[in-house]
């Protein structure tokens, strides 16, 4: 009697969780037909309280070993649609929108990966960049997807655009800020010589009406230098740089003596330009040593 009574609270106990599955299971069904395609823990909790949190937790983490979701961040998962379910992972531009939102962070898209969305990136970066404020928030590598965050003191709203995704919208750095970022961040967007030959895309995307003074209060003054002699020098697009020249004028920029490439030595080299720039480094097949 007492073996059979240890059956039956077993089995109750086993048909409980699995009945549990099936209604958290059934709340994210819901969700994604909707169209929507991640969710938090907190919203969770909140929709299904009838539930302890020990439960549901268990449940998530069955959904999880079968591929139903994933856990991208503490407390925030992703529900992976038919679609993706060969690679086990969305596409960052799906989520990245309500990943920030439920951290309250504002962000943007930037760097290789905004270039991309330019058509100026050349094959589709390996990585994923996402510039937000601080503090720093680490990287995040799942199922092959590597995020990188970089933080910046300030985002300046009036520099970002919006972008339409299967899933909503995404904010991306105007074809101006993507260009100077990756010249600031040069290192994470695979050295000066790749910045270079991406640049030589992502200009046609640039307007002169961009170099206003939003953009000159929000961007770095050496960061304004390398860009306008890699347009003028290495690209030769002579038309654009003056119109950079003319802005970073009118708008009080000064400029002081400053490598091309800030890890490489210095001494020997020449800044025999407008923009006083050291060109220590040659890019490509233009070698830059005057």
């Amino acid at each position: 009697m007492a073996e059979y009574r240890y059956l039956s609270q077993n089995i109750t106990f086993h048909n409980m969780k699995e009945q549990l599955s099936i209604n958290v299971s059934q709340w994210i069904d819901n969700l994604e037909k909707r169209g929507r395609i991640s969710f938090s823990l907190y919203q969770l909790e909140k929709e299904l309280p009838n539930y302890s949190k020990v439960a549901i937790r268990s449940a998530l983490k069955r959904l999880s070993k079968k591929g139903k979701i994933v856990s991208f961040h503490r407390g925030f998962y992703l529900i992976i649609t038919a679609q993706y379910a060969s690679r086990g992972i969305l596409p960052a531009a799906l989520f990245m929108d309500d990943f920030m939102k439920f951290l309250n962070r504002p962000y943007y898209v930037g760097l290789l990966s905004a270039a991309a969305l330019y058509g100026a990136a050349h094959q589709q970066p390996q990585e994923y960049f996402v510039i937000t404020d601080f503090p720093v928030l680490r990287p995040s590598h799942k199922k092959g997807l590597k995020v990188n965050f970089i933080s910046k003191s300030y985002i300046e709203s009036r520099l970002l655009k919006e972008r339409k995704t299967e899933s909503g919208y995404l904010k991306v750095s105007s074809p101006v800020l993507t260009a100077s970022d990756l010249v600031q961040y040069e290192k994470r967007s695979g050295g000066i010589t790749r910045v270079a030959s991406v640049l030589n895309e992502l200009v046609e995307e640039i307007e002169p009406r961009e170099f206003d003074s939003v953009f000159f209060a929000s961007t770095n003054a050496s960061a304004i230098q390398r860009l306008g002699y890699l347009i003028d020098r290495v690209l030769n697009n002579e038309k654009l740089a003056n119109k950079l020249f003319e802005a970073s004028q009118k708008n009080g920029l000064r400029f002081f003596r400053i490598p091309l490439k800030a890890s490489a030595p210095t001494k020997g080299f020449l800044s025999e330009n407008r923009w006083k720039v050291i060109v220590n480094v040659g890019i490509g097949e233009k070698v830059i040593n005057n």
